[in-house]
């Protein structure tokens, strides 16, 4: 059996909660900041939002050469954010859908300033590992922003003290 399929299974069981969860995010609190250390929920959300890029940007190309920069983009509404989710992950499942297992087994490099290189892997471990892991472990730091500014946290893998089911 072809490994794509089993990626997309994930990515489609991912999704939802992820969504869920933006669409409650008020555009008026995306300044907010638990900590000075902290991302804003905006940027976090961003984040988030794009993380279903990153998975087809993985599979479409050899490499990200980030040492020119990187603008992320700066949402303004929740339609906006959600729009920027989308977007990727229809991208994302368009990749998933023409991926061979071969081109999967294939190494990924990331490069930041310099050339430098941040991670060189194949293709298969950059999507679980940066990209489905990455989005579980920002989902649940969102929900910790969500709690703080008392905004019902939605069932993600089960119930939330907000939701039942």
């Amino acid at each position: 059996m072809p490994l794509s399929p089993s990626l997309l299974q994930e990515l489609e069981s991912e999704l939802p909660s992820l969504r869920r969860c933006l669409e409650r995010l008020p555009a008026g609190q995306f300044d907010y900041k638990p900590h000075p250390k902290s991302m804003t929920l905006g940027e976090l959300a961003t984040h988030l939002a794009q993380m279903a890029t990153w998975g087809a940007t993985t599979i479409n190309t050899t490499e990200l050469d980030l040492s020119g920069g990187f603008e992320q983009p700066k949402p303004q509404t929740t339609a906006e954010l959600l729009a920027l989710l989308d977007a990727g992950a229809e991208a994302f499942r368009a990749a998933l859908g023409r991926v061979t297992d071969e081109e999967l087994m294939q190494v990924w490099t990331l490069k930041g300033p310099g050339g430098k290189i941040f991670l060189s892997l194949p293709r298969i471990a950059v999507l679980r590992g940066m990209v489905m892991n990455h989005l579980a472990h920002h989902r649940g730091q969102l929900t910790v922003y969500m709690r703080l500014l008392d905004i019902p946290v939605p069932s993600i893998y089960g119930p939330t003290a907000d939701e039942a089911n």
